[in-house]
């Protein structure tokens, strides 16, 4: 029985925000575009393909992630994760399969985690960007004096 040490999620999770970002071991974060990866997803490096393994190939290289799969060349590992996944849907399937594909999910960056852990973020998309409040003066916001006038909402002292 082990003790003690590092453990590969010990600590705050990574912030893109933090205040010191120049230390030592610190990777830069990589932002993923919005949109997706454009076109055709890779050839399909396994023995066999179901129906299900070709939907889910086809969606997982559309995603943000995916630009960064093709950058790296993990195909096989998308595609271990992909007959994983539809073996997983399975009606029996071993409950430490869906374990396996939650770790793999983690590795590719498709959950939260997996995205900190691999200081990826996803680029908000133009429409989702959000709307910048218009600032108000100091001379237009009421005084701490007129935010306490009113008493019992109808009588203004």
């Amino acid at each position: 029985m082990s003790s003690g040490g590092a453990r590969a999620r010990s600590g705050p999770p990574p912030d893109p925000m933090a205040l010191r970002r120049q230390r030592p071991g610190d990777a830069e974060w990589t932002t993923l575009p919005a949109e997706g990866r454009a076109g055709d997803p890779p050839t399909w490096p396994l023995a066999g393909q179901s129906e299900r393994e070709v939907e889910l190939w086809r969606a997982l290289w559309a995603m943000p992630q995916a630009v960064m799969w093709e950058a790296m060349r993990q195909d096989l590992e998308v595609a271990l994760y992909v007959r994983d996944l539809a073996l997983f849907e399975q009606p029996g399937a071993p409950v430490n399969l869906g374990t396996l594909v939650r770790q793999q999910a983690d590795a590719l960056g498709l959950t939260i985690p997996g995205l900190r852990s691999n200081r990826w973020k996803i680029a908000q998309a133009a429409a989702e960007q959000p709307k910048r409040k218009p600032r108000v003066s100091a001379s237009s916001r009421p005084s701490a004096r007129d935010r306490f006038r009113v008493i019992d909402g109808d009588r203004a002292g």
